[in-house]
């Protein structure tokens, strides 16, 4: 079983950048695509981006593409979310998930997740 835990979120004023880092345990998460989720109050959960297993092949949702980048280190077990010109809209529970997959499927379904982090934007 992997287990993921997040870093990275707070509080930053619109236009800012944060990174968010998911380091994983586990043998597996080197062969595991791996994405990141975030979840506004009253709205659904959405998959923002995810990256495959090696690192090749990126997913984005459109309204963060061109602001976000999702990278992987499987060296250190580390997936990175990259957050640049950030909206208020932005603001949400971020949420680092995998696959038992190399490539991302079912955009919307993960086989396991971290606790979250809190990203907040001020405008």
């Amino acid at each position: 079983q992997v287990q993921l835990v997040e870093s990275g979120g707070g509080l930053v004023q619109a236009g800012g950048s944060l990174r968010l880092s998911c380091v994983a345990s586990g043998r597996t998460f080197s062969r595991n695509a791996m994405g990141w989720f975030r979840q506004a109050p009253g709205k659904e959960r959405e998959l923002v981006a995810a990256i495959n297993w090696s690192g090749a092949n990126t997913y984005y949702v459109d309204s963060v593409k061109g602001r976000f980048t999702i990278s992987r280190d499987n060296a250190k077990n580390t997936v990175y979310l990259q957050m640049n010109s950030l909206k208020s809209e932005d603001t949400a529970v971020y949420y680092c998930a995998g696959q038992n997959a190399y490539s991302w499927s079912t955009l919307n379904r993960y086989d396991y997740r971290g606790q979250g982090t809190q990203v907040t934007v001020s405008s």
